[in-house]
């Protein structure tokens, strides 16, 4: 189960305080990625009450890092709740802080043992005091409302997860000094720092202006919310478990993914924009870093364009965990529900089947009948297969995989039943899918994205009425199929002309073996 609730934070720095929000204020009903009900304040007047941590990983570029700072001294956002956490990832020479940098800054190290970015940003949050966390990269000069734009949309919910804007400019060192980088952003004149036509936009913004802006939901809003520029609230990163220390590559989308995971809404702020000095190397060398990046990522994100179309196998993260309740089931019922989709386009799935009891027993009374003489069959057949597991109770959810199938017993299923029942909850885009069964009660398709968001509204109250309310319920009819696919336990019929040539060759081969007899 997750835990949402906001942590408390100990502001040891004179002057550096922040407010929590009530409840009902951090935590308002969005539907889907539609965050168009929210409505920040653009109040003159605000009160901002938000503490904000801006984390900076950096590895070398003092020269960048001096003026990323000198924009930051320039913030509108009150300087009693900001702090800027410079993450110095074992630079050689090591890095320092300049003198023209916000009031409360802090330069710490990463432990010598590990490197990258996502290390970096981690240790970076574990040093925040901030109930908002703004990375920002240590070669951008962000525009003196940057980072009160992003706080504004924290202020109004406490789960979502906002991106900066920025554009690419071409960099020669020692063009600006960070005192002219400070004065023009301080007087708001930070556009002017570049021309706008020599720079370069990222892509992220083709699919923010394909989605109107992200509102239209789509699985794959997650992939904008990588690098530069973001924030979130500290809880919430907590809660997702910060980024992948074991992704040199990658690792913002990954987290991104699995922020989607957790309920997050993804929200775009173009009020405000920053520059980054040079072109990123990820896009300086675009075919090699995908071609790096790619093994990792689909590995462990399931939505990833790649896994639509590789053949079915074993994945770290599954694309769907379908959770069977097999108490009193025999092996052939068993095995005509769960062959089909192993063996099947269905296949990027993990099986849970609950026994409802302990280890079937292994004595003689027991080896043709007794209690355990099914379940023993049930464990021979799929004890070697690694996309099945077996327990004695429904496991908790697991929050990296973003859909789990419940059926309350094993039923036969086609080698598309499962791609049905995706394609139906992706057409009308639901949070909960009903699919009704011959008997007994339904089959349910949970979208894990909207269970998250549903707990973090109210807890584990009433989840599938939030869940209707935020993202949709839809019923679907035929899960079932007619027949029963081929398994073990239920082989294809012959085939009858396949048959006639098998008995023809056994007369031919009988009345050859007749006449070595003879001879």
């Amino acid at each position: 189960m997750l835990n949402w609730e906001a942590g408390q934070y100990s502001h040891s720095r004179p002057g550096y305080r922040g407010r929590e929000m009530s409840d009902s204020t951090k935590r308002p009903r969005i539907i889907r990625n539609d965050y168009r009900a929210l409505r920040p304040s653009n109040a003159v007047d605000w009160k901002p009450s938000l503490a904000v941590s801006v984390v900076v990983p950096a590895y070398g570029g003092q020269d960048k890092l001096d003026l990323t700072l000198a924009a930051l001294a320039a913030q509108t956002y009150p300087a009693d709740l900001l702090e800027v956490v410079v993450v110095d990832d074992n630079s050689q020479p090591p890095l320092r802080l300049p003198e023209l940098r916000p009031e409360h800054t802090r330069l710490v190290t990463t432990a010598p043992d590990s490197w990258g970015s996502a290390h970096a940003v981690n240790t970076g949050v574990d040093h925040a005091e901030g109930q908002v966390v703004l990375r920002l990269d240590a070669d951008m000069v962000a525009y003196a409302d940057h980072v009160e734009q992003q706080l504004r949309w924290h202020h109004a919910a406490d789960y979502l997860a906002v991106l900066g804007h920025k554009r690419f400019v071409a960099w020669e060192p020692g063009r600006m000094t960070p005192e002219q980088v400070h004065e023009k952003v301080a007087c708001g004149e930070a556009a002017a720092l570049f021309a706008v036509e020599d720079s370069a936009p990222h892509w992220i913004e083709h699919v923010i202006a394909d989605t109107d802006g992200l509102t239209a939901h789509h699985p794959g809003n997650y992939r904008v919310f990588i690098g530069a520029t973001g924030s979130l609230h500290r809880d919430l990163f907590k809660t997702v478990g910060g980024l992948d220390t074991d992704l040199r590559l990658g690792s913002d989308t990954e987290f991104a993914y699995r922020l989607a995971q957790a309920g997050a809404v993804f929200v775009p702020e173009t009020q405000s924009s920053a520059w980054h000095l040079g072109i990123p190397q990820m896009q300086a060398k675009e075919d090699e870093g995908r071609r790096q990046r790619v093994p990792h990522i689909a590995q462990r994100v399931p939505l990833h364009g790649m896994r639509r179309t590789a053949p079915p196998r074993a994945w770290r993260v599954p694309l769907i965990d379908i959770v069977i309740d097999i108490t009193d089931a025999t092996v052939a019922d068993v095995d005509a529900c769960v062959a089909p989709i192993l063996g099947g386009p269905d296949g990027d799935a993990r099986i849970t089947l609950v026994t409802g009891q302990g280890p079937p027993p292994h004595d003689r009374v027991s080896i043709l009948a007794g209690d355990g003489a099914q379940p023993r069959l049930i464990e021979e057949l799929y004890g070697t297969e690694t996309r099945v597991r077996r327990s004695t109770d429904t496991p908790e959810h697991d929050p990296a995989v973003p859909y789990r199938l419940l059926l309350p017993k094993p039923i036969p299923l086609g080698p598309k039943s499962i791609g049905k029942l995706l394609a139906a909850i992706e057409r009308v885009d639901a949070g909960l899918l009903l699919a009704a069964l011959p008997d007994g009660p339904p089959a349910r398709l949970e979208r894990t994205a909207a269970f998250a968001r549903a707990r973090h509204i109210t807890g584990d109250t009433d989840l599938d009425q939030v869940v209707a309310g935020i993202w949709g319920v839809a019923e679907h009819q035929g899960l079932a199929e007619p027949e029963p696919g081929p398994t073990v336990f239920n082989p294809p019929p012959a085939d009858p002309a396949r048959r006639l040539v098998r008995r023809l060759l056994d007369a031919r081969q009988r009345a050859r073996l007749r006449a070595l007899l003879r001879r």
